[in-house]
């Protein structure tokens, strides 16, 4: 006779303010339904009033952090799942919370649950420095840009590669332009200092969290690899063991392409972007960088044949494939000095 194992199994659908559990056996017998308030211990009380040590799935979802830790704490053993993953349950004709939880519990229960990682928070905190920089990163783009849109309506061309450089600060401060338009750059321009004083005190921050760190220095040996981008790869990766191999990361990545195959027919397309946006960024960004050497042999080659794009994306797949063994050893063997010949 089969063995069940007599823990409760709970799906729980977490939202942002009211969260819904379902519990039941691994059997599949349904134990009951319960709609709470996002509360720390009405959520562990809850869990646990089925029984000692359930098993709890979840979506990662927007604020999920929160709920496994207090599950773990709890005794709980917390199973997390990506949305992409269970997408299916957009299609059924019924759709609600109650529902959604216990679809999660059956597939947790029947083994067919498409697991997601949970990082440990030494981690999430890595993350969330790396990826708040990002973020500033970002919005200091957009209002250079804006600075840019401000002398295009008004005909000035810059001669210069870097406006906010040297020369290009000189250029600003030497500009004669209506009143509005001059109030609109300087508010620009402090805007962008506050940011770049915020940026370097992130950056700080990450350089002091990585300073001992085998396979984030490992990896920066790496053509077109500096601190910053290498400070994504080991964030966003997080343990690299989880990957069998380097093909695994890629595909993680999102870097791999589509496969769709029914019978006789085959279609492969273009790469799945399914995975961490910044990893796919950060390898791109790195290989675009480079100039000389295997990475740019591989974008050139590839390009010729397939296009630019598709040569860059293939160099980004290279470069991720060697920062995986230089993750997972400390460093990486094809970048070590040749042997003199015993």
């Amino acid at each position: 006779m089969e063995q069940y194992d007599a823990r409760a199994v709970i799906g729980l659908d977490l939202h942002r303010r009211r969260s819904v559990l379902v519990a039941m056996t691994a059997a599949g017998e349904r134990l009951g339904m319960c709609r709470i308030d996002n509360d720390p211990q009405v959520l562990a009380e809850t869990a646990l009033g089925w029984g000692e040590a359930p098993q709890v799935v979840l979506e990662a979802t927007y604020g999920w952090y929160w709920a496994a830790d207090v599950l773990a704490d709890a005794g709980c053993e917390v199973f997390l799942t990506h949305p992409l993953g269970i997408k299916g349950f957009a299609y059924r004709r019924v759709k609600n919370d109650e529902r959604d939880a216990a679809d999660l519990a059956d597939l947790l229960r029947m083994g067919r649950l498409p697991q997601a990682w949970i990082a440990p928070p030494p981690v999430r905190e890595l993350r969330e420095l790396v990826r708040h920089r990002a973020k500033m990163v970002a919005l200091r783009s957009g209002l250079k840009a804006g600075v840019h849109a401000v002398l295009a309506k008004h005909g000035i061309a810059v001669p210069m590669a870097d406006l906010f450089g040297p020369s290009g600060r000189r250029l600003l401060e030497q500009l004669t332009l209506p009143e509005v338009y001059a109030a609109h750059i300087a508010s620009l321009r402090r805007l962008i200092t506050m940011f770049d004083t915020e940026i370097d005190g992130f950056g700080a921050r990450i350089t002091a969290r990585l300073a001992g760190d085998d396979g984030y220095r490992a990896i920066q040996r790496l053509d077109g690899v500096g601190p910053v981008l290498a400070a994504v790869f080991v964030a966003e990766i997080g343990d690299v063991h989880r990957f069998r191999g380097a093909p695994q990361l890629c595909s993680w990545a999102g870097l791999t392409p589509k496969h769709r195959e029914s019978d006789t027919k085959v279609r492969r397309g273009h790469i799945t972007k399914q995975g961490s946006p910044l990893v796919r960024w950060a390898a791109t960004e790195a290989v675009q960088r480079v100039s000389r050497g295997p990475l740019a042999h591989t974008r050139a080659r590839v390009g010729e044949r397939r296009g630019k794009g598709i040569g860059t994306v293939a160099a980004a797949r290279k470069l991720l494939t060697l920062v995986y063994y230089g993750l997972r050893d400390g460093h990486i063997r094809v970048l070590a000095p040749a042997q003199p010949a015993g």
